[in-house]
Order: structure tokens, then sequence, then C-alpha cells
């Protein structure tokens, strides 16, 4: 298990580091964590999704923004994330032992039973929104294997792993009937301000704010010092810092490595190409009580819900200090049983304060009542386009793409067809069959 040293001062900048000395105080240990990250460093997913009148954090004004998708290829997800890459380059044989121990995780991704790649979306989008390394979109799999009500006999809990103090210290409530460690919200939204602070401490390098991440700023920076090194120009394998924290880089590495690897297999791709729901945080209404109602009102799988919602242990929605947030999926249960954008519906947001009692606001709401009209999308067949491909760049199968299109798995696709995206008529598209 990770130590997470979290110290205290977020003054504690670069430029008034002095040299080192000999009562430099020594790393943390967990027990022992302070600090928090500060007020400027919050992420859009901290936003009240209600308040925002958006079921994704408002990058851009509602009425400037297309409705939000419920359903998304799990290629697109593969995508940003790899787009977000700091570092995408992989060297043969690098972190053989960690590409071992993290073999499984590209059959986690593409396990369609299994809740791991709607999370790790909802993670990798965390990111991207606040400007941070989807490197880091890795450690809740380092952690916690993505799963979000994992303990430690240690004391760290949840997705991220946090010990109690470090998530009160980072605005995560932990009191009797409520663990926020175990709220993918709660604790996504303070693991990226932290994230997003190391980030900018150690002068954009992911690896180094992977390491304060793992052992603490102040154990960091004093083997910073002790080295004649400056964050900007730094030799992160080089600093005398702990064996487990320079594996913890090379883990998260490893890890990009084995997907990227994995990216080479068709079957572990076409196995991504699937719809998955989008899955939003959204604040619980005062007449709820517990997960069931909410599911039965959303139309949700309440099972699902209850598994991504470990922090109401017992199905209970706890009320404190604060307005519970739960992460749900966009889309009702049954929008998900068919896998083509005929079934992915959009929500069109209502007006800020226009639902009624009874109604779930904003990213909660069923929209299936609430679909306009899209004009039918056409693709273009270019050279390498393959049926599952293009299928995947549009969130359906490549069965539906091809029976659409009158074509079967004999067909060959080439240059300069145009195949329907959406209408399954067939029209424009020319095939040769083997």
């Amino acid at each position: 298990m990770s130590v997470r040293a979290i110290a205290g001062g977020l003054a504690l900048l670069w430029a008034l580091a002095g040299p080192a000395r000999a009562d430099d105080p020594p790393a943390p240990t967990p027990a022992a964590a302070t600090g928090a990250a500060p007020a400027t460093a919050t992420g859009p997913a901290t936003v009240p999704v209600v308040d925002a009148g958006a079921p994704r954090p408002p990058a851009a004004t509602a009425s400037a923004s297309p409705p939000a998708a419920t359903t998304r290829s799990g290629l697109d997800i593969y995508r940003d994330f790899r787009a977000g890459l700091a570092d995408p380059v992989c060297e043969p044989g690098a972190s053989a032992r960690w590409r071992r121990h993290f073999a499984q995780a590209p059959g986690q991704l593409a396990s369609p039973r299994s809740d791991v790649l709607p999370l790790f979306g909802y993670v990798v989008d965390r990111l991207r929104e606040a400007h941070l390394p989807t490197e880091f979109a890795l450690i809740p799999f380092v952690e916690s294997g993505y799963r979000p009500g994992a303990r430690s006999p240690q004391g760290p809990a949840g997705l991220w792993q946090f010990i109690a103090l470090t998530a009160r210290n980072h605005k995560v409530a932990v009191r009797p009937g409520y663990d926020g460690r175990l709220s993918p919200v709660d604790s996504t939204d303070a693991a990226v301000r932290y994230l997003k602070t190391l980030h900018g401490m150690f002068a954009g390098d992911w690896r180094l704010a992977v390491m304060a991440y793992n052992a603490g700023e102040y154990r960091l920076l004093g083997a910073l010092r002790r080295a004649g090194q400056r964050p900007a120009e730094a030799d992160p394998a080089s600093l005398p810092m702990p064996a487990i924290t320079h594996a913890y880089v090379r883990k998260l590495h490893a890890l990009s490595c084995i997907l990227e690897e994995a990216e080479d297999r068709d079957a572990w791709l076409q196995a991504l190409d699937r719809p998955v729901p989008v899955l939003t945080a959204a604040e619980v209404p005062a007449h709820v009580a517990t997960l069931d109602a909410l599911a039965r009102q959303h139309g949700a799988d309440a099972a699902q819900l209850r598994r991504l919602n470990p922090v109401f242990g017992d199905g209970r929605v706890v009320r404190g200090s604060g307005k519970p947030r739960v992460l749900l999926p966009s889309a009702p249960a049954s929008a998900l049983v068919a896998a083509g954008p005929a079934t992915a519906r959009s929500l069109v947001l209502p007006a800020p304060g226009a639902t009624t009692p009874g109604e779930f606001p904003d990213a909660m709401a069923d929209a299936s009542a609430h679909v306009e009209p899209q004009p039918a999308r056409t693709h273009t067949v270019a050279r390498g386009d393959s049926a599952w491909r293009i299928a995947g760049r549009y969130g359906i199968t490549a069965s539906q793409l091809l029976s659409r299109n009158g074509l079967d798995a004999r067909s060959v696709l080439h240059p300069g067809m145009v195949l329907a995206i959406d209408a399954a008529t067939g029209a424009g598209a020319t095939a040769v069959a083997e």
C-alpha cells in the first residue's frame, strides 16, 4: 500500500525553499498527514450538477452546449485517455515486472459485466477537464483495482485509497455513518484537486507529481534540494527517494504501456466497441431516501447504483451538513440494452429552477421523451478503415453498421464508399463481397 503523506502548507513554493538543513522535517507517516489542497485548485466536478443546470461540468454555458450524451463508445474513452497522456512513448521491455503484475487491466476494461470502464471514463473526464495528464487515471488501478468500496487492513479506503486524515484535510467527510472516501464523487474531486496542486508545484512534471502524491511534498522537495535539482530541470529517476516511490512511477507507465500494447489486439479493441454509460455526479433530491428509490425514479439498475456508491452501504442516503451526491448513469438501464445511437438518448436540459417535486433535475432526469431528431450521419471510407473502427467512432456496433448498409461480415470496404451511420437503408454504400 502506498504511503500518502500529505504535508500542509501550500505556501511551500520552490522559490522559498532554502538549502538543505540538518533539521529538515522527516517524511510524515500516513497517521500524521496534514495539509489541504487550495480552494483555487477545484475541478469542474465540484460544482453540483443541479446548480450548473447541466449533467456535465460547465466548461461552457448550457445554452452554448449540445445535449450531453447518455452513452458513448468505450473506444472513445480509451482514445481520450491516450490523447491526454504526458508520456505516451513505451520502450520495449521496460518495467517488465509491473507489466506482468497489471496484465489483467485490459481485461477489466473489456469486460461488459464490470464497472471499471465507466468509472475509468469518469476519472479520465475529470482529469481532462482539469487539464491534467491522464496517467493519473491509472492511480485507482494501482490503489484499488477501480473498486469504489475497496478497504485496506492498514486503513486506506475507496477508489483512491485515502487514509482518514488525508481525506478530511482534502474536504472529504469521514464521520460515523458516512465515509466519503467510499464516494467516487467526493474522493475523485479531492484527488483531482490535490493532483492539480502537485502538478503545478512541481513544474508540470507528472512523474514528480506522482512521487509527491505517493511520498509527500516535503519529502520530494527535500530530495530535490539534496540532489541540487529544481523541478523544471529535474531527473526524477535520480532523486534520493524510497524505492517504493520510484516504483510507483514505473507502475503507472507500465499500465499505460500495457493498454497501448493491447491496442494492437483487434479482439480487445472490439471488446471496447460497446455502449458505455456516461457516469454523472448529481445531488440526491431531498425527497429520495434510498438508492433503491433513486434507481426506480431514475430508471437505473439498483444493483449497479449500489456498487457505484458504497458510501451508502445499507442503501440509505445519509444526509449530513452537505448535500449527498451519487454517481449514476446518465441513461436509464433500459437505454443500455441496445447498442446504437438510435437508443442512446440525449438529455435536453430544463431551465434552472424549472423542475418540480418528484422530478430529477438535469442529469438525473429520464430524457426518453426528449429526443430531438438529428440529421442522418454518413461516413466516407478512408484507406485503412474497417467496419468495427468506423462503428466505434460513431458509438455503434460493427454488425449494426453492416446491416444498415446491406453488408455482411464478408463484405470489403473500399476507399470512397459512403456508409449510412444512422439509417438502415444501405443507400450510398457499395461493397464487393469476397
